[in-house]
């Protein structure tokens, strides 16, 4: 009875895991101009143990101040192609990571496994709600 427990237990965790593991990666996106002059990258790191960190990146030519680097952590969950992220505000926040992530959700987008068609859809992480402003309707793609 403990090895039927057991093995079911163990199949049980194995499927969770391979759930999140499709969408454990690293994702980014960069924006520029022609000239280089004004430049914006997001890079996000989706961890298997269900942790994550944001990296935003951004050098405007007259911008203040000029350049700026700001970070996000914490957890994240995954329910029906939905990624929620959470952020505590004890244990993730401090003088470095500052962007609260709290709410924030985001959709996974992928070819349709039923799409036999050559179109190249690139997978990604489309936020939807965000206490940050500028990060609703960010498209951030897999790398």
């Amino acid at each position: 009875m403990k090895l039927i427990l057991s093995i079911l237990l163990f199949i049980f965790n194995s499927i969770l895991f391979a759930q999140s593991s499709q969408f454990a990666g690293d994702y980014t996106r960069s924006l520029s101009d022609e000239a280089k002059q004004h430049i914006i990258e997001y890079k996000l790191s989706l961890n298997p143990d269900g942790t994550f960190e944001f990296h935003s990146y951004s050098k405007i030519q007259g911008g203040t101040p000029p350049e700026s680097n700001k970070y996000g952590k914490g957890k994240w969950t995954v329910k029906d192609n939905m990624v929620t992220f959470s952020t505590n505000k004890k244990e993730d926040l401090d003088e470095k990571y500052t962007l609260d992530f709290n709410t924030s959700k985001a959709r996974f987008v992928t070819k349709n496994p039923r799409d036999k068609t050559d179109q190249i859809v690139k997978t990604k992480l489309q936020f939807l709600d965000s206490q940050i402003p500028w990060m609703k309707k960010i498209d951030i793609f897999k790398i």
